[in-house]
């Protein structure tokens, strides 16, 4: 699972301004000819992304490439169960990415259009935000 090597601060806030606005960056495909944009808000955990790496590594076998254009760096804390209230804030307990409408999740080059649709689309049931397949203008 993806999570970063080294934080400058272990606990973040949650952000009080989370669903607002769209993406300004990696709204564009860079790398591939398919890729996942999202259509909504939404943290998508380190899990979910693994998730769909293997639904996308399995449908191109060794004929194509997959690119991961998020990366999960805002650590998410819980408390333990049966915790009474107070005691200050839980540990970090996993890595969410935050994405907004607009930002491109996966890109894929080298196979065929339908076979990358099904699998972009896959891999797009795997997260808690609305996707959808787009591909290169030529």
């Amino acid at each position: 699972m993806l999570l970063p090597k080294k934080v400058k601060h272990r606990k973040w806030h949650k952000g009080r301004r989370r669903n607002l606005g769209v993406a300004t960056r990696a709204t564009k495909l860079s790398f591939g000819d398919y890729g996942l944009k999202s259509e909504t808000h939404g943290w998508v955990t380190s899990r979910q992304i693994e998730a769909a790496r293997k639904v996308l590594t399995r449908y191109v076998r060794r004929g194509g490439k997959v690119w991961i254009r998020i990366f999960p760096d805002k650590p998410v804390t819980k408390k333990g169960n049966e915790v009474p209230m107070g005691g200050g804030k839980g540990a970090p307990d996993h890595y969410v990415a935050v994405i907004k409408p607009g930002t491109v999740m996966f890109e894929m080059v080298g196979v065929p259009e339908s076979e990358a649709k099904e699998a972009l689309a896959m891999a797009g049931y795997k997260f808690g935000v609305q996707t959808r397949f787009v591909q290169k203008l030529v």
